[in-house]
């Protein structure tokens, strides 16, 4: 029998962190994922916020689709020994009274310091959101929602959303530019943000490895948004 040492650290991640997340791991009783809930508090955290908030996205659109439930695995590449852990967790979420709101609050309080920790998180949801190629309007307000919540409001959303939803003048918010920025201008903020969320910073952060993922993916969009303004800038 393959002994719970994800939840030898699940416990005390639970009594560490208190308030609904906290509630969350302590309802992990008899479960192990151990790819999961590192033995601290804050990389555990991250993850359980981000099961908890996709469970509650996933109903924002009135209906759960397999595609969602794909992406969401997809995001935290889960074992097969994990899958029942996750799968409780998600289910936890979905039932509990507590709203979204208060898992935001809670995340976005821990990692008030961390404003790349609170992206990561709002990209895993975008990515989830979007696994069915459409986009419902009230996935948007939720996403909004939590944005605000975890400090991202006006063009600091809108530069995340930017990444994940197809709008004029999208490469410009990605680089949180505006469209008569000169071409060095573009050429150094693109520089800066590549930097910013280069896969190894989060490493050093200790963050688990979905985080890792995401970073790959907010750099490829980094790039892709450059190239497009270069793109754009020799057809004109």
């Amino acid at each position: 029998m393959k002994q719970v040492t994800g939840l030898i650290g699940g416990a005390g991640v639970g009594l560490a962190l208190g308030g609904p997340l906290g509630a969350l791991v302590g309802g992990l009783a008899g479960y192990a994922i151990d790819r999961l809930l590192a033995p601290a508090p804050r990389p555990a955290a991250f993850s359980i916020a981000l099961i908890a908030l996709c469970a509650k996205m996933a109903k924002a659109d009135g209906v759960v689709v397999p595609v969602e439930v794909a992406a969401f695995r997809q995001v935290f590449d889960i074992p097969p020994e994990d899958l029942a852990g996750v799968a409780r967790v998600f289910d936890l979420a979905r039932q509990d009274t507590a709203g979204f709101e208060s898992y935001a609050k809670q995340i976005g309080a821990l990692f008030a310091d961390e404003p790349e920790t609170r992206e990561d998180l709002l990209d895993a949801l975008f990515h989830v959101a979007k696994a069915d190629h459409a986009l419902h309007p009230d996935e948007l307000i939720f996403l909004q929602k939590v944005g605000a919540l975890l400090g991202f409001e006006g063009t600091a959303y809108d530069r995340i959303e930017a990444r994940h939803v197809r709008r004029p003048g999208d490469p410009y918010a990605v680089l949180d530019l505006p469209p008569d920025a000169t071409d060095a201008q573009i050429k150094a903020r693109w520089r800066i943000l590549v930097g910013e969320h280069h896969p190894d910073r989060l490493l050093s952060r200790g963050l688990p490895p979905v985080a890792i993922k995401l970073a790959n993916d907010r750099v490829a969009a980094v790039n892709a948004a450059y190239a497009r303004i270069q793109a754009l800038r020799t057809a004109g």
